[in-house]
């Protein structure tokens, strides 16, 4: 096992890292930062959410960029606002020790008055949501002639929302950066046609096996019940909890809206995300979460991305994600920072099947539970 020195990560970035608790390299970042410190390249890199991809092509990036050159040197896209903002944060803690790197976080769903002006102060990188960006460069904001370094992170997400034609106007603007990097959970057609149309057929290629992804301070739980019963079980299971934080996943939007009314009207502390929210909404409900005035957040796959809130006891499958990573990645909601945490599915009989195929495509095991009642 290398540290991140050995890695070729300068003193003072570790000095940051070791200060967020970060002091062994996770597999993707083994494999990545040493490819991407060295030389300048393209990569496709295949990774699960959890997997520590923001500090594999993070540290890489901050040692390419030139502090003493205010311009815009390194490009970040990604599917959300929470995702943008939480990629800036991490990058503003990596530098806590070393020459001042600024990044700026833009994205749709927020005045475009602020991030005009905002993008007038020193910029060297900037995170975006594909949309948002376009935007801004239309209206001369921010000039990327000068990036030597774009990074699609869950670019399939970003395909899955639609943003096919915009990444491909941005990658045909940078198209002289010298590094492009790619990363995504999944490779469907979509991703193969970027790569094919914007980077080098030399690109290197690294895949990390979802079975070293999940959190092993999770314990993967599972209750038997009839879909009708399901409403029933979970408030069992929430009363069982006592004052414990956690957040309930759904697969749509009807049944999160649906749910989180059902749980007010128990007399629960609860919001909901969903896609149909207003920002305004949304920020509200996620403050509300954050400084504990509600303890339980329902939430659809996509509005969660990004998400990061310390100290929950719990998630809740109320219903089954479309895809396993998507599983992997609402689990990592909880035990985090080395705490204990638990993963629960609310399942029926035919549903048993998708457990199994968690089991053996993620590498954990599910416990059987019962209530009391």
């Amino acid at each position: 096992m290398k540290n991140f020195e050995e890695l070729g990560i300068s003193k003072n970035y570790v000095k940051g890292l070791n200060d967020l608790n970060i002091f062994i390299p996770t597999e993707i970042q083994n494999k990545v930062i040493p490819i991407l410190i060295n030389a300048n390249t393209d990569l496709v890199g295949q990774a699960q959410t959890g997997t520590g991809k923001t500090a594999a092509y993070g540290l890489p990036l901050l040692h390419k960029v030139d502090a003493g050159q205010n311009k815009v040197q390194g490009l970040i896209l990604c599917p959300t606002r929470e995702l943008g903002q939480q990629i800036a944060k991490q990058l503003f803690k990596f530098t806590k020790y070393s020459a001042k790197i600024f990044t700026e976080a833009v994205y749709g769903g927020a005045p475009i008055e602020r991030q005009l002006n905002a993008l007038k102060r020193p910029t060297h990188i900037v995170v975006a949501t594909p949309g948002r960006l376009i935007d801004l460069v239309k209206r001369e904001a921010v000039d990327l002639s000068h990036v030597k370094t774009v990074i699609l992170d869950e670019a399939d997400e970003m395909l899955s929302m639609g943003f096919k034609a915009e990444l491909d106007e941005i990658l045909a603007y940078t198209s002289s950066a010298e590094n492009k990097w790619l990363f995504s959970a999944t490779m469907p057609h979509g991703i193969k046609q970027i790569v094919n149309q914007h980077m080098s057929p030399n690109a290197t290629r690294i895949e990390v096996s979802a079975k070293n992804v999940v959190n092993k301070n999770i314990e993967h739980q599972y209750l038997l019940c009839e879909e009708r019963d399901k409403l029933h079980v979970l408030i069992q299971f929430l009363k069982r909890e006592g004052t414990n934080r956690g957040v309930i996943f759904c697969r749509t939007k009807v049944v999160a809206k649906k749910l989180a009314l059902q749980l007010a009207a128990k007399n629960m502390t609860v919001g909901a995300i969903h896609g149909d929210l207003m920002q305004k909404e949304r920020d509200k409900v996620m403050r509300a979460f954050k400084n504990e005035s509600s303890r339980l957040l329902v939430a659809t796959d996509l509005a969660a991305r990004g998400l990061d809130i310390e100290a929950l006891s719990f998630v809740v499958h109320y219903q089954l994600p479309d895809k396993d990573e998507y599983y992997t990645h609402r689990s990592g909601r909880t035990a985090r920072a080395g705490k204990q945490g638990i993963s629960l599915c609310l399942v029926t009989t035919p549903e048993m099947k998708q457990l199994r195929f968690y089991e053996r495509s993620l590498n954990i095991s599910f416990q059987q539970i019962r209530l009391e009642e």
